[in-house]
């Protein structure tokens, strides 16, 4: 049993980030199953406004959680995670949970195998909580999800029930997927952090494929510490993923952790697309710019970066138009208009468009390269602005679309806050294969704006 706690009691532990309830297990203040215990209670008690899972058995939650504790007992080496509740898109597959991918084409349908990730985190000894609510076969159309913030608003999407659960309490990790805006934009919304590591740092294997040539995982946490501990976890090589690589796997916490040997460089970048930023996040950044004075300076991305929108949206309807084009020839009425409109559009797509904006990421990939060359990161909006009123749209993802079409490193820091007091995330984009670099510079950018800025407060719902 417990030892008890210093500071707080044990119903309040989900509070807790993943690495402060790691070390405090560790210090028997608290068992796994007290830890789940804590987590049930805060999904019961939240969880009926929020919305945020798909499905959740709580007998197999708790038996997990008491697995954990009789492994820790051998006094064997465990895992990085061990323990610790995660929540899981339900784009992922697991062999034990349903999967079923935001659509009642897919109602019951329960894999045989675990995707590569899922495989990674069983190893690191984290519980597996439930699958959460993501958006239609990941696109627009929106869950049930409501925003922990304020239910009338939109959570963001797609990831829209990983993103509101780490929010509300209910787990301190969850897995999210970007194919356009599907991480950060949530994040933003949510107010947490969410981090879409470089294109290929973590395999898709066993991962519904919507643009394979966009798509990528991403995590949620309140803690910055856990966003380096979770990728750690799930980065790596997988030979069933082409887009990985078989190369040292980057040291996300020791590289989180080391000091900057100098103050970063940063680049605030307006993008294409600044006119459609709200008042909000025009007054946000104009400020921001004048927090941190000499160390920041605007810069203009070249006019070629004007066409990356386009291009994604060529590349995004052609591929989901051949990964869906089962469920549009079995079930197309049964699909959104919105869905089906995009499919449809993708049918209608070129060979030549279709490799003209694959083209597209290799070029301004490279052109962005010569911009980055004096900068350790970019500074730019993660959304338009809050989270919308309205439960009948995600948002818009155009502050995420170029960062990822290119396959960059992408970040949302809960910063700021709009006029009706909800969350607004700062974006930071680094180069490609430099995530770790960017994480460094998120660590210093929390310390400058609000003296540690490790962690985040859980939303009240």
């Amino acid at each position: 049993m417990a030892t008890g706690l210093p500071v707080r009691a044990v119903s309040d532990i989900y509070q807790l980030s993943a690495s402060e309830a790691l070390r405090a297990m560790a210090a028997s203040e608290f068992t796994a199953e007290e830890y789940a215990t804590a987590c049930l209670a805060r999904i019961d008690a939240v969880e009926e406004t929020v919305g945020a899972w798909e499905f959740l058995d709580r007998d197999y939650l708790m038996e997990q959680a008491r697995d954990a504790d009789r492994y820790r007992q051998t006094g064997r080496a465990l895992g990085a995670l061990h323990g610790i509740p995660v929540g899981v898109k339900d784009i992922i597959d697991t062999q034990d949970m349903p999967t079923q991918l935001g659509t009642p084409l897919h109602a019951n349908r329960t894999p045989g195998h675990d995707a590569h990730l899922i495989s990674r985190l069983r190893e690191a000894g984290a519980v597996i909580a439930g699958k959460t609510v993501t958006t239609e076969l990941a696109v627009y159309a929106p869950g049930k999800t409501t925003n922990p913030h304020n239910a009338e608003h939109t959570p963001g999407g797609s990831s829209s029930g990983s993103a509101a659960a780490v929010a509300a309490g209910m787990v301190p990790l969850a897995l999210g997927t970007q194919t356009n805006g599907s991480v950060i934009r949530p994040a933003s919304y949510c107010g947490v952090y969410g981090f879409k590591p470089t294109f290929g740092a973590i395999s898709r294997h066993g991962v519904l494929q919507v643009a394979p040539s966009l798509d990528q995982v991403g995590v949620f946490s309140r803690d910055l510490e856990d966003i380096a501990l979770f990728t750690e976890v799930l980065a790596g090589y997988d030979v069933q993923d082409t887009s990985t690589r078989a190369r040292a796997r980057p040291a996300f916490r020791a590289g989180l952790n080391e000091p900057l040997p100098l103050p970063p460089r940063l680049a605030m970048v307006r993008t294409p697309v600044w006119d459609q930023a709200d008042a909000d996040t025009r007054e946000a950044f104009s400020e921001l710019f004048d927090h941190f004075g000499e160390r920041i300076h605007e810069v203009e991305l070249p006019e070629s970066f004007a066409a990356a929108h386009a291009a994604l949206q060529v590349i995004m309807e052609s591929e989901l138009a051949l990964n869906f084009a089962r469920e549009y020839t079995h079930g197309a009425e049964q699909l959104s208009d919105t869905l089906r409109g995009m499919i449809e559009a993708g049918q209608r797509h070129t060979a030549v468009e279709y490799q003209r904006a694959r083209g597209t990421i290799t070029e301004l990939n490279r052109q962005l390269d010569v911009v980055l060359y004096d900068y350790d990161a970019l500074v730019t909006p993660a959304t338009t602005g809050e989270a919308p009123h309205g439960l009948t749209s995600t948002g818009s993802p155009v502050f995420c679309t170029i960062w990822s079409l290119l396959g960059v490193p992408a970040l949302s820091l809960p910063l700021l806050r709009g006029s009706h007091d909800l969350p607004m995330g700062v974006q930071l984009v680094g180069a490609r294969d430099d995530d770790v670099r960017l994480l460094r510079v998120a660590r210093w950018i929390n310390q400058e704006v609000n003296g540690d800025g490790k962690s985040v407060t859980t939303a009240a719902a």
